[in-house]
């Protein structure tokens, strides 16, 4: 029996516009801390959420070959604006602030969550929301809460399971059950799943073509 949410698998020829769409360059273009400061939605934008230091800063600079492109920290809540990036002239690349272990005030917290909301329900070029889940630990409640306001958004997410590299096979087969099962639950579901490793670039090109190939 075919297993759900099986791992994503492109074609060659969509990998290959992925090489094309990313080559042709990525730029930083703002910070955004209110919904007012959103660039206009005039192209197709993509973007990533994670709880804090799930690697998601070091999964945007694997995915554009730019070693700093975006900002890495150990520090958990270091990111705290809604940071967009170009792709070409295309599209946008989105770094969501991580959530959970923010070290930060409850007020800044809640205008973080705020914000969020305002944007997963007013972006109308918004196709597909990338849940970072790390390979190690599988789903834990404070990812449930991101999958939940998702699925009432009605924004379809993807889950990547970052640093696969640091996990052994046997284990790792372990947590895709428990991220499979997690994930039957809730309608907003793309039904495959990206398995990447930002230290050994697996996954990498695969998530490049599923970006590039979005309608």
């Amino acid at each position: 029996m075919k297993l759900p949410f099986p791992l994503s698998n492109p074609e060659p020829s969509d990998l290959e516009l992925g090489r094309k769409l990313f080559a042709q360059g990525t730029d930083f273009l703002k910070g955004v801390v209110a919904m007012d400061g959103m660039p206009p939605d005039d192209r197709m934008e993509v973007c990533f959420a994670g709880r804090s230091n799930v690697g998601k800063s070091t999964l945007i600079n694997a995915l554009t070959g730019r070693k700093a492109l975006a900002r890495t920290s150990n520090t958990p809540g270091r990111t705290q604006e809604i940071n967009f990036f170009t792709v070409a002239d295309t599209h946008y690349l989105v770094d969501l602030p991580g959530y959970g272990f923010a070290k930060a005030p409850l007020k800044t917290v809640e205008k973080w969550q705020r914000l969020l909301k305002s944007y997963l329900a007013g972006r109308a070029t918004l196709r597909r929301a990338f849940v970072l889940i790390d390979a190690r630990h599988g789903i834990k409640a404070v990812d449930d809460d991101i999958l939940k306001l998702l699925d009432t958004s009605a924004v379809t997410f993807q889950v990547v399971l970052t640093k696969a590299d640091k996990v052994k096979a046997k284990e790792r087969d372990k947590v895709m059950e428990q991220v499979r099962n997690a994930l039957q639950s809730h309608v907003a579901a793309y039904p495959e799943i990206v398995v990447t490793s930002s230290e050994t670039g697996d996954g990498i090109d695969t998530l490049r073509a599923i970006i590039a190939t979005l309608a």
